[in-house]
């Protein structure tokens, strides 16, 4: 599947952004180092790693979108309100730069993605799926490190409690 409406994508964007801040919103600067197992990604690295390949892979189609490099070092890795703020910036950057440039059409031009040619719908596609991917991962580090996790699609086992009703088990 691919975005031939570039509205289409920016309401999911919208959706999907939100939804991502409130995931990054639970997160403390004690969490971010909360890993499965040590050789594993922590949960601050999949933040930051989410946030930036928004401007990674945006790049790529000539897009330039406001994000942090992790290979320079102008990201913090332990501290969870930078890792909001960037990730705020980088999709409010996404948006404004696709509003003031792209158009249905521009869905359809192809681009080097990684060594293959994908038109943009496709790649706007698999940046949701990427951001979605990498949060459910971070889902999972959140419980262990003994956060909240937020409901996004439906709610999670603090808000089934918060409502009164019996969690699903």
């Amino acid at each position: 599947m691919l975005y031939r409406e570039l509205n289409d994508f920016l309401k999911d964007w919208e959706d999907e952004s939100k939804a991502t801040l409130k995931t990054f919103g639970n997160l403390t600067d004690e969490s971010l180092k909360q890993k499965v197992t040590p050789a594993g990604r922590s949960l601050g690295f999949l933040g930051w790693h989410i946030t930036e390949t928004i401007g990674e892979m945006m790049g790529r189609t000539g897009l330039k979108v406001f994000t942090p490099d992790m290979e320079s070092g102008h990201w913090n890795e332990n501290d969870a309100s930078n890792l909001v703020e960037c990730y705020k910036n980088a999709s409010e950057s996404l948006v404004e730069k696709m509003k003031a440039v792209w158009n249905n059409e521009t869905l359809e031009q192809e681009d080097d993605m990684y060594g293959e040619m994908w038109k943009r719908g496709t790649t706007l596609r698999i940046l949701i799926e990427h951001q979605i991917h990498h949060r459910g991962q971070m889902t999972v580090l959140m419980r262990q490190a003994g956060l909240k996790v937020p409901g996004i699609y439906g709610p999670s086992y603090e808000e089934w409690q918060a409502y009164g009703m019996e969690p699903h088990k």
